[in-house]
């Protein structure tokens, strides 16, 4: 868990109360369970991060989560603090207050709450940050020289390797990106 900065703690809790205001606007989430979930600090994941895009970190010792005062912290990645990701970053948030609303297993009941969200295009974008996130951290691109896909990685491939998509072998470039 990082710290965050004084800039991100701002960035954060203008995106809680956009987030909150979204929310309250659904039949499904009542007043009293919205100002709990407003109570929950907010912080940052690592910078390297490059899996997670946000996490409810629950009280040590809670064995059954299911309310939001259970909630120790929501963190998210600080990478999602600018405009070119604030509608994901509204999602991840939204996703994260889910789980602390009682919801912690991605089921269907999960899923369906989830698709609550206003903008169905902001819960797509994750595969992309990813990718960004990806990149910049790989010291190596593996391209595809016939279909132009590029596999971040951390080490050479050394011609060892195929494309998922086309079967053709890969290429190490040294990706310019993370230097």
């Amino acid at each position: 868990m990082a710290k965050a900065s004084k800039i991100q703690i701002g960035e954060l809790n203008t995106l809680r109360d956009f987030v909150i205001e979204v929310m309250s606007a659904m039949d499904q989430w009542s007043e009293q369970e919205l100002t709990k979930v407003t109570e929950i600090k907010l912080g940052v994941l690592k910078r390297n991060a490059t899996q997670r895009h946000g996490v409810t970190r629950w009280k040590k010792g809670v064995t059954n989560p299911s309310h939001p005062e259970q909630v120790e912290v929501i963190d998210l990645h600080p990478r999602l603090l600018c405009n070119e990701w604030m509608a994901y970053a509204a999602w991840v948030l939204h996703h994260e207050y889910v789980h602390a609303l009682g919801y912690t297993a991605h089921d269907s009941t999960f899923r369906a709450l989830e698709r609550l969200w206003p903008s169905q295009e902001s819960g797509t974008m994750g595969s992309s940050f990813t990718e960004m996130l990806r990149k910049e951290k790989a010291t190596w691109l593996w391209v595809c020289k016939k279909c132009e896909k590029e596999y971040p990685r951390q080490k050479p491939g050394k011609g060892r390797y195929l494309c998922r998509f086309c079967r053709t072998v890969l290429i190490d470039v040294p990706n310019k990106a993370s230097q």
